[in-house]
């Protein structure tokens, strides 16, 4: 979701009047009613003429959208895996054509932090790991920044090594939690958990958290700990990183650093260092690249592992963003 989308979103709500906004958020996820509502707190003067661009926009979308389609099943199927690839949204293709109740779940992801760790704090580890997967990440890192470190360190554990949920498991945690998740024989095992979820919660803990929670996992089973480790924030994912965190990163690389590291760096990658750097600068670092010879697959690495250190750092210091952004698109 772009800034622009998000903004014509907002444009589009706040034109419907309370009543009708409010039925629209009903319908809407946490993330989404979140940063709706900071929109809509910040614009305090909207031009008329952007006003009616967005309306004259949703008249074209929804005109184009009127159309009954025949076989609905299908329909969601194939524009659920257009828009997230077919592991995403098997599941969700479960939960909407087979009616399983996740209202449990649901109602979690509207809690804070601190309120699902005091209500999951003295539950077994492994149904704290079956409930916190299907959290979004950040919000699932956060809970388990409320637990003690032993806890933590066990329910993580866990979350690793989870290669699924069967419907008797989802069952159980059915009368653990009211109406946490429900299935039947119909429903799919449920490809949650596993090391790239237990690697996306740990880049989002904080580096001092993830050195006690890799610590830990590593004393139990030094293979996992290396995989889970393989599947963290990697030097590929500072694509993600949006403009400013990248400007905020390159203060603080050294030049010769910055162009043995993106020796080994996709072009997309390149193309978004130059982007944020002052014209002068990204010709400089082009000719450098270009003029500097072959590099050792060790320098490169030690220099990108160097520049995720200061990605981490900065992420605690909340100049950068790990995983904060969305798929999700607005009008």
């Amino acid at each position: 979701m772009d800034d622009e989308g998000t903004e014509n979103a907002a444009i589009l709500l706040m034109s419907l009047g309370e009543e009708e906004a409010s039925e629209v958020f009903k319908h809407l996820a946490p993330k989404e009613v979140q940063r709706l509502g900071e929109t809509i707190a910040k614009m305090k003067s909207i031009p008329r003429e952007r006003v009616e661009g967005v309306l004259v926009k949703f008249s074209e979308v929804a005109g184009e959208q009127s159309m009954l389609v025949t076989d609905t099943d299908e329909y969601v199927k194939t524009v659920l895996r257009k828009a997230l690839g077919d592991d995403k949204a098997n599941l969700l293709i479960d939960r909407i054509l087979q009616g399983a109740d996740v209202t449990g779940i649901e109602s979690l992801k509207w809690m804070d932090p601190g309120s699902v760790g005091e209500l999951l704090r003295n539950e077994h580890p492994q149904i704290v790991a079956a409930i916190l997967v299907h959290l979004d990440f950040d919000q699932a890192g956060a809970v388990l920044k409320t637990f003690p470190e032993r806890q933590r360190n066990e329910v993580m554990v866990r979350i690793a090594t989870l290669d699924g949920i069967q419907p008797s498991a989802l069952k159980d945690l059915n009368e653990v939690m009211s109406k946490v998740l429900a299935g039947g024989d119909r429903l799919k095992k449920a490809s949650l958990g596993g090391v790239k979820t237990a690697a996306e919660m740990i880049n989002l803990m904080g580096s001092s958290v993830e050195t006690a929670v890799l610590d830990y996992i590593r004393e139990v089973d030094n293979d996992l700990a290396q995989k889970i480790m393989d599947n963290m924030f990697t030097f590929d994912d500072l694509e993600k990183i949006d403009d400013k965190g990248i400007q905020s990163l390159l203060k603080e690389v050294q030049s010769e650093s910055l162009v043995i590291a993106l020796k080994g760096a996709t072009p997309e990658m390149r193309e978004k260092v130059f982007r944020n750097m002052s014209t002068r600068a990204a010709e400089t670092l082009r000719e450098d690249l270009e003029s500097r010879g072959p590099v050792r697959v060790s320098e490169v690495e030690a220099e990108q592992k160097e520049m995720l250190k200061i990605v981490r750092r900065l992420a605690d210091e909340g100049q950068i963003v790990l995983g904060g952004g969305s798929d999700d698109e607005f009008l």
